[in-house]
């Protein structure tokens, strides 16, 4: 079999078991409900393999190996050791109280959580309205996966850019929430082999050494705080945003909606485990960003970096293009598993959220969801089809402001067993916002991950002065009354 022949014969064999996948996901589901979060009876590996394949996509398998490329080594902790951090963090302190919550008022999406943790319609529109911000993240796959399949076929980006959009919208719209998770645990699994087998293949070119060889291409792209660097430059700007940003980040629909997934609370240390492990293994994929450079590759494109290492190094024998093509198609996997759950969490949001409570039409919530769907893939295939020249930064611009906006909500929804004020969490999110678009667009703040790291600390330092005010003040009520009521 040539390697031609085995690379259409292997594409074809992974779409027939994803439709498959998705026919088996949309035969159990029946309403907006069972395709927004099923019907919880997918077990906890699955779902922590799901929640994983989610959280790294396009963005830590495709386009963060290129920030690498440029920025070296204070690129890799910030994506590397702090997000992962920030990950492990995010899930050990929000899984099982959000669980519970979401749980017991049946909620399907996170505005519909919000309304019912802060009982107000209004504020979970508006965070239905400011959850479109993920669209920004849909773009960035769409492009990630066009390049990818420029790699594969000799097609143009953007009729590789229409294949993914067709493919990927055609099986979602099938099966939904039952659809993501099957075929992400399949992709999952490809994309574990892979990440692994990537970074193990190009470790040799650390033979004389991780630091020493890293100096040879600069000494400063050896540092842990690069000052080459417009990005990663700072303790605050490698570490702690990097911590920040992605605890705020699992806050995101497609992402902390998985939580509601889980049968019961006993499944919940299973799926942080599992979901933890497979994280830290996908982050392997950022050393390619090492393994580019090491290698004396020259590329222009920051956003094309992963692609054109493999062509470098697995086109120039027959084995390599085998393995080549069943790469690529994973890496064509990675951006798909976190494409779709976007898509069942925006398409179920908008219904939910924004078109029931506005027109009071409960009847048609499914078919509504798959419409929603449709609309949301011409936006982001419109916007895709001339990109930004850097879409990892445009994305963040966007996901990081709503991971900023969700911080104080959600986190003090979660933590906090009182009733909170609506007017504090709703102010706490516009500050966080508008402070992040100023920072990064009329600041000067380049790095998105820093410009929403500051405004979620400054969110959370004013939430925390309005708590201890109005907790002073209903002390000081509740002193009056006794005053007033003693004879």
């Amino acid at each position: 079999m040539t390697p031609e022949l085995f690379k259409y014969l292997l594409c074809g064999v992974y779409v027939v078991i994803i439709y498959w996948l998705s026919w088996v996901g949309m035969r159990r589901t029946r309403d907006i409900r069972s395709f927004s979060i099923g019907n919880k009876d997918m077990g906890p590996v699955l779902i922590g393999i799901t929640f994983a394949a989610s959280v790294a996509s396009t963005a830590t398998f495709v386009i963060n190996p290129g920030f690498v490329y440029v920025h070296g080594l204070s690129a890799f902790i910030h994506y590397g050791i702090a997000a992962s951090l920030g990950i492990a963090c995010a899930l050990i302190i929000l899984s099982r109280r959000f669980l519970r919550v979401g749980t017991q008022h049946q909620a399907l999406t996170i505005p519909d959580w919000i309304y019912h943790r802060y009982q107000h319609r209004g504020f979970s529109l508006f965070f239905a309205l400011i959850n479109l911000l993920s669209i920004t993240f849909v773009v960035l796959i769409l492009v990630g996966c066009s390049l990818l399949m420029t790699g594969l076929f000799p097609i143009s980006q953007k009729a590789a850019l229409v294949i993914v959009l067709v493919f990927v919208f055609s099986y979602v719209l099938m099966g939904g929430t039952y659809a993501h998770a099957y075929t992400n645990t399949l992709q999952g699994i490809m994309m574990l082999v892979i990440a692994v087998a990537l970074f193990v293949q190009g470790i040799g070119y650390f033979d004389g050494g991780f630091f020493s060889q890293l100096q040879s291409v600069g000494v400063n792209y050896a540092k842990v705080f690069n000052p080459d660097s417009n990005l990663y430059f700072s303790f605050f700007s490698v570490f702690i945003s990097g911590f920040i940003v992605t605890f705020a980040l699992m806050l995101q629909p497609h992402i902390l909606t998985k939580v509601l997934y889980i049968k019961s609370e006993a499944d919940v240390n299973r799926f942080i485990f599992v979901a933890v492990l497979v994280g830290f293994c996908f982050s392997l994929m950022l050393a390619i960003g090492f393994y580019a450079r090491l290698s004396g590759l020259e590329i222009e494109q920051q956003d094309s970096v992963v692609r054109e290492y493999l062509l470098s190094e697995f086109s120039h024998s027959t084995f390599g293009q085998y393995l080549l093509t069943f790469v690529f198609i994973t890496l064509l996997a990675a951006g798909m598993s976190t494409l779709d759950g976007i898509l069942v969490a925006l398409s179920a949001m908008v219904v939910k959220d924004i078109v029931v409570p506005l027109t009071g039409d409960h009847s048609r919530g499914l078919q509504m969801s798959r419409w929603v769907l449709v609309g949301v893939g011409v936006i982001g295939g419109v916007i895709a089809w001339q990109p930004p020249a850097l879409i990892g930064l445009f994305a963040q611009k966007g996901v990081y402001g709503l991971a900023a906006a969700s911080f104080v909500p959600i986190l003090l929804g979660v933590m906090s067993q009182r009733q909170l004020p609506v007017w504090l969490a709703f102010s706490a999110a516009v500050l966080a916002l508008v402070t992040h678009l100023l920072l990064n667009l009329a600041m000067g703040v380049t790095n998105p991950a820093v410009s929403a790291s500051y405004a979620i600390l400054l969110s959370m330092a004013y939430s925390l002065v309005c708590l201890i005010f109005v907790r002073s003040k209903k002390l000081e009520i509740i002193q009056k009354n006794n005053l007033t009521s003693t004879p």
